[in-house]
């Protein structure tokens, strides 16, 4: 039956409501549902009950949106389309409902619209700073040698600002739009922290922190790409850097973890520990979402835009990888990435 042959969940009802036909994509979203069985004994939806009895009786097409809370929040947009078969026997099939889950399809228009508003906010502050003090550069400052070169600080500063969230956000929409292409090249652990260290070398020094690396013996090989990895433990030490103690330490462990149950295979993991204040418990499960900030003008005055970690997630998950966060508040804070291991 054309039925089985759609992608989306669907079934077929006949003049009284029994299901005739189903296809299997149908008993994700009802897990009850049979053939035989009235469409009241499948869903307790009073909005598809209803939109189910109007179709039967009309002509054209149904849509009705469903929403379900049990066992986990979802909307369904379903579609209802009499069949006007002639000749059709009694028994036989008179309504073709088809069921297509929207609820990603909304969570990506609403994370859309939070990032719009939260990307605008973030840069009307500066620009509105920005503005202010060309106007009194303009006005009352004009003559002031050592207000205009106050100000001029301050605008290169919060010009500064733009520029890094401008970047940020640039470079995590284009890693988004890869997020699902698994990276194709070869690349060894040990050589992009080795690189990452020496190019943080300057700000590690000036922020008198003491760096620690301790690499694998032998080649810590990964298929991923090397760019965007070495963006990933560079935005970590540079985090652990910033939020670190102040002439404390940041660590920096490659390790082999134990093989998994995936074909045995290994996995790599790079770990940077910091000893500074440590992230509360309840700020932990969203760290990596666009523009948290567990303190917004501490974030700030580091330099932060709250896009860091969310680039870090997006390009670990590109990589099929997995990104683990641990904190105690006094003692310091662990990031952990884990990438499968090359055999061999």
């Amino acid at each position: 039956m054309v039925v089985s042959a759609l992608p989306d969940p669907a079934l077929t009802l006949d003049a009284t409501g029994v299901v005739i036909h189903h296809n299997a994509a149908v008993a994700a979203l009802f897990p009850r549902v049979r053939v035989g069985q009235p469409i009241s004994n499948v869903t307790r939806s009073p909005e598809l009950l209803a939109a189910v009895e109007q179709a039967r009786g009309a002509e054209g097409i149904t849509v009705v949106e469903l929403q379900d809370r049990v066992p986990v929040q979802r909307r369904v947009s379903a579609i209802m389309a009499a069949l006007a078969l002639e000749d059709r026997a009694e028994g036989g099939p008179a309504l073709l409902v088809t069921f297509r889950d929207i609820t990603d399809q909304e969570k990506l228009a609403q994370m859309r619209a939070d990032f719009i508003a939260h990307a605008s906010h973030e840069l009307r502050t500066p620009l509105a700073s920005l503005r202010g003090f060309v106007e009194t550069l303009q006005g009352p400052a004009r003559d002031d040698p050592a207000a205009r070169e106050r100000f001029l600080a301050i605008m290169a500063a919060q010009a500064a600002r733009m520029t890094r969230l401008i970047d940020d956000m640039l470079s995590l929409s284009r890693i988004e739009m890869h997020v699902h292409v698994p990276p194709r090249g070869i690349v060894d652990l040990n050589e992009v922290v080795g690189f990452v260290a020496q190019a943080l070398e300057p700000v590690v020094r000036s922020a008198g922190i003491a760096l620690e690396i301790e690499r694998m013996p032998a080649p810590a090989r990964v298929r991923g790409d090397r760019e965007e990895l070495v963006q990933v433990f560079q935005n970590l030490v540079q985090n652990a850097v910033k939020y670190g103690r102040g002439g404390g330490q940041v660590q920096v462990r490659i390790a082999r973890e134990p093989a998994t149950g995936r074909g045995g295979l290994h996995r790599l993991s790079v770990a940077v520990q910091d000893d500074g204040q440590g992230i509360p418990a309840e700020h932990l499960p969203r760290l990596t979402e666009r523009f948290y900030r567990v303190s917004v003008p501490v974030s700030r005055e580091k330099g932060g835009t709250g896009l860091g970690l969310a680039i870090v997630k997006n390009i670990v998950n590109r990589h099929r990888g997995e990104l683990k966060i641990a904190s105690t508040v006094g003692v310091g804070s662990t990031f952990t990435v884990l990438l499968d291991e090359l055999p061999g």
